[in-house]
């Protein structure tokens, strides 16, 4: 296994309002809205990804925006914080630009040999600074809010808090090509050979009841790179006495679904066909993408979604 080219391929984030949630990610911290589209299993609901600056595979935070849902509240058996990779040398300027956009922070503090800033978006996601010289050579998205040198470049890791770990470290070095990388008050660190996307924290947690809504992540999805590998990774999960979906076909990339072991839901993608497949340069991010089988609803799901302007 290449365990270059694995790690995650995208979180996906039950949000509040888009709008506000497209302002902190694009404005507050820079990233770019690389597609608008909706969920496909609720068509009446946005789903937004924001990627870097390339939209690289390791770097796609999703959100389903439910503005009258309640908040959520992490629990065990739960993946708990989103950790953005930042250039080293970087923080200083995140502490400056937080104060000055009046966003609470604690640290910098250090894990794992690294330099860390904690805060929360809008809907109390749990997210994180990491400086890391692994991906100052990253680019960064050109036509971002802030200066280049400076902005997130994709994802460093996830949290996920688990009464046990065992199993989902097994699933993450057997299938996933990640590697135990190293253990640091009750906390391991697994990781790929991917400065971006190639790091997964499990933490060893007492039982806590979590509550689904907003602001808590709803999957981790973990890359395969075509659809044999995709196909490979789906049985090893099914031998492993879990219980993944039929392949579903998501159009920027085919996907697989399970429970982990921990609780968490996973999802397999594939690394292709890519955001640029569905959408012209011009288009992605600004016209609201339907697959084909929505395509004839066009004009009433756009009445029944709220405007979100970047």
């Amino acid at each position: 296994m290449n365990r270059s080219d694995k790690g995650i391929h995208h979180i996906t984030v039950l949000g509040g309002d888009g709008q506000r949630t497209t302002d902190f990610y694009v404005k507050t911290l820079g990233l770019r809205l690389i597609m608008k589209t909706v969920n496909q299993d609720d068509p009446g609901t946005y789903h937004l990804f924001f990627v870097n600056g390339t939209a690289q595979l390791g770097s796609s935070l999703t959100f389903f925006p439910w503005p009258m849902a309640s908040q959520g509240k992490p629990g065990s058996g739960q993946a708990t914080v989103v950790s953005f990779a930042v250039p080293s040398g970087s923080l200083e300027y995140w502490v400056e630009r937080f104060g000055a956009e009046g966003v609470d922070f604690e640290g910098p503090f250090q894990r794992f040999g690294k330099q860390v800033i904690a805060f929360q978006d809008p809907d109390l996601l749990d997210l994180e600074l990491v400086a890391d010289d692994r991906v100052d050579s990253v680019p960064a998205w050109k036509e971002g809010t802030l200066p280049e040198e400076y902005g997130i470049r994709g994802f460093w890791s996830t949290t996920m808090k688990l009464v046990e770990t065992g199993a989902t470290g097994k699933l993450l070095t057997e299938v996933f090509g990640f590697e135990k990388a190293a253990e640091e008050r009750g906390q391991t660190l697994y990781q790929t050979g991917n400065e971006v996307g190639g790091s997964v924290i499990l933490e060893n947690v007492e039982p806590k009841t979590g509550v689904t809504g907003r602001g808590t992540i709803h999957h981790i999805a973990f890359r395969a790179k075509d659809d044999d590998e995709h196909q490979r990774m789906r049985a090893e999960v099914r031998k492993r006495g879990l219980f993944p979906t039929e392949v579903i076909d998501r159009h920027f990339f085919k996907a697989v679904y399970f429970k982990s072991p921990g609780g968490v839901l996973f999802e397999i993608s594939t690394d292709g066909p890519g955001y640029k497949s569905a959408q012209k340069e011009d288009e992605l991010g600004k016209v609201l993408f339907l697959p084909s089988w929505l395509e004839s609803r066009r004009e009433m799901i756009e009445k029944r979604l709220p405007e979100i302007r970047v």
